[in-house]
């Protein structure tokens, strides 16, 4: 699994030290929009950053066959718990231990703006099947509301879109996208909105002492704002971006038999590449067509 030092792979894995409030703080996703995202009928879906499951959960009861992922030992353990059938891998998405051609549709969550793109897409482009996927769907804070962008001032405020589809018109892999935007609300109350402020990158990361600070800050605001413990609804946007792959890297063999190159071949008749022969990536396990490297919890 190729390691990455930077700030963006340091927050993404900041989320296991706060597994517990991450899953009791933050909010799902709805079905109707993971519905669009995956089509009608079932598929061979790949999840990379699944975190503790909330989208997942929603692929599964769908009827689709999922395989998901996430860098981080503890989120894939309370993913476990909450799917104990689901087969797991931990590994990152800018090295996917998986075949050339694997998947129907690879989605992610919020978990893909912590991934480093230039290295990520041609990898999902290669996993990918002809004609397959990537189906990226994150919730933001909708803050046109007033008292939502105040409580943005205290935690943060979220960037719409974050020019998602933007990079993957632009993208060789990807393209065009289709988007679409759905509207839900989170119920949060004293004692949620404490596990919401901790499941944040930007509070996980802080010291114990400014983690308190900001969410005393928070309370406060709380308190200010007169719900008390009927709670309030914080409405949220879910958008949704999906693209079809179109230029797929795959793994070759070369002449004197290395194995780490990629060669970038357009869609064709044959799917051929013009240096030595396609191999895969990793020989599928005997009892498992996933193609994946299992680090299995169940």
């Amino acid at each position: 699994m190729a390691t990455d030092s930077t700030p963006r792979t340091t927050a993404a894995l900041s989320f296991g030290n706060v597994v517990e409030a991450y899953d009791r703080g933050q909010p799902g996703y709805p079905r109707e929009a993971v519905a669009w995202l995956t089509g009608e009928q079932p598929r061979s879906i790949l999840e990379l950053g699944a975190g503790t499951g909330k989208l997942t959960e929603h692929l599964v009861a769908l009827g689709h066959d999922v395989h998901a992922t996430d860098p981080d030992p503890r989120m894939l353990e309370r993913l476990a718990d909450r799917i104990p059938e689901l087969r797991v891998s931990q590994t990152n998405a800018e090295e996917i231990p998986a075949a050339d051609a694997t998947f129907d549709l690879v989605i992610a969550g919020n978990s893909y703006e912590w991934f480093n793109h230039e290295l990520a897409l041609p990898e999902i482009a290669r996993v990918l099947r002809r004609g397959g996927s990537l189906a990226v769907v994150r919730n933001l804070r909708d803050e046109r509301i007033p008292w939502v962008k105040r409580l943005g001032n205290l935690i943060g405020h979220h960037v719409a879109g974050l020019g998602i589809g933007d990079e993957l018109d632009s993208s060789p892999y990807f393209g065009p996208v289709d988007e679409k935007a759905f509207k839900q609300w989170q119920v949060i109350q004293r004692a949620s909105v404490q596990d919401l402020v901790r499941s944040l990158a930007d509070v996980a990361t802080l010291e114990r002492t400014g983690q308190e600070s900001r969410i005393r800050e928070v309370l406060a605001f709380y308190d200010d704002f007169g719900r008390g413990m009927d709670g309030m609804q914080l409405p949220y946007v879910t958008e949704c971006f999906r693209a079809v792959v179109g230029i797929q890297p795959k793994t070759i063999r070369t002449e004197s038999g290395t194995t780490d190159a990629l060669a970038l071949a357009r869609e064709s008749d044959d799917q051929s590449v013009s240096v030595g022969a396609v191999a895969a990536a990793v020989e599928p396990p005997a009892d498992d067509d996933s193609g994946m490297l299992l680090i299995d919890f169940r």
